[in-house]
């Protein structure tokens, strides 16, 4: 039977309430795991470890944070994703909201797409396919 929505939050919540030591209700589906959370990129690994323990998946790496999209010069220029780039970022990260990193893609502010409902968006492509 398909997890719901809430369903899935709520086992991510938990795995970002024991991966990042934050209280449930810092938790919300706008948070965002580096500013708001304090996650640190040793935490990411963390978390993709517990997700995957928490839902029986497998998250293959690279696939939930793309990062070897910002070492590729024709994806970024002069620290700002390039229209290619955010093309292929689109295509890469359909369950995240890149609206406001479109707006200045910076890859600085990339982490900030990187949302408790973006996890939640992903994992639900996983255990409903």
């Amino acid at each position: 039977m398909p997890m719901t929505k809430d369903e899935v939050f709520a086992k991510v919540k938990d795995v970002l309430t024991s991966a990042l030591a934050v209280d449930d209700e810092e938790v919300t589906p706008q948070a965002k795991l580096s500013e708001d959370l304090g996650a640190e990129s040793i935490d990411y690994l963390d978390i993709t470890f517990q997700l995957e323990k928490a839902f029986g998946i497998k998250i293959p790496k690279g696939e939930l944070i793309p990062e070897t999209l910002f070492s590729n010069p024709e994806y970024v220029q002069n620290g700002k994703m390039t229209p290619k780039g955010l093309a292929e970022l689109k295509t890469r990260m359909p369950f995240a909201n890149l609206t406001s990193f479109e707006a200045d893609p910076d890859i600085n502010r990339f982490r900030d797409v990187i949302t408790v409902d973006a996890l939640v968006n992903y994992v639900m492509t996983k255990v409903n396919p």
